[in-house]
């Protein structure tokens, strides 16, 4: 992969802390209180829209997200870095907590930056097969389901932030173009600096594919 730093795992990392930080809202219930994202505080206490990211309202509410970030955090992490890779997901989860606070009184949850990687993915790894709903779909077929069920959510309230899912999905694809563009104009300028026609996303999938691993 051009450019990509030693994979540290950061995703696992990541999936941890989301689980300890879950075990302190469980024993000390004030940690919810005082770091969930509140809309009316928001711009008082702006660290909230990240704490909140780390924070959940059950069991069932951490396990969806940590299944999410075990598996699509270690694709994306293995595909583009772990520098690339935290910054997608921090930046999803903070402008998935913005667009939040135009909908919602108060929210928690790592979901908004998962959909974050999720877009991502769907952009740089398009063909990769998911399973949703048990149907086995493209990245890219995955991602508009999830994105109209949620727009389906607007409709009939689900209590999930439905909002903050869609902006951290339209992130991670904006940043998935932009990850996409820069290795394909990296490639195509060459060793000798000279620039070469661009490269179509087809094209560079399969030089991807022959040099991955290698500097």
């Amino acid at each position: 992969m051009l450019g990509m730093e030693q994979n540290r795992h950061y995703a696992m990392w990541l999936t941890g802390i989301i689980a300890a930080v879950f075990a302190l809202q469980i024993i000390f219930p004030a940690v919810t209180y005082n770091f969930r994202l509140v809309s009316a505080d928001a711009w008082s206490r702006p660290w909230t829209l990240l704490t909140a990211v780390f924070l959940h309202a059950g069991i069932a509410h951490i396990l969806f997200n940590g299944l999410g970030m075990v598996m699509f955090g270690s694709i994306l992490e293995q595909t583009i870095g772990s520098k690339r890779f935290l910054v997608v997901f921090f930046v999803a989860g903070l402008l998935s907590s913005i667009a939040s606070t135009f909908f919602y009184g108060a929210v928690v949850g790592a979901s908004g930056a998962i959909f974050g990687v999720i877009g991502t993915l769907a952009v740089l790894q398009p063909t990769l097969t998911v399973w949703v709903y048990y149907i086995p779909m493209p990245m890219y077929v995955a991602a508009v389901v999830w994105a109209v069920s949620d727009l389906f959510g607007f409709i009939v309230p689900t209590g999930i932030a439905n909002a903050g899912h869609l902006a951290g999905l339209a992130t991670g694809i904006v940043a998935g173009f932009l990850i996409r563009g820069r290795r394909s104009l990296h490639f195509s300028a060459g060793s000798s600096g000279k620039r070469a026609n661009i490269l179509t996303a087809e094209e560079f999938d399969r030089w991807e594919k022959e040099n991955m691993g290698k500097k």
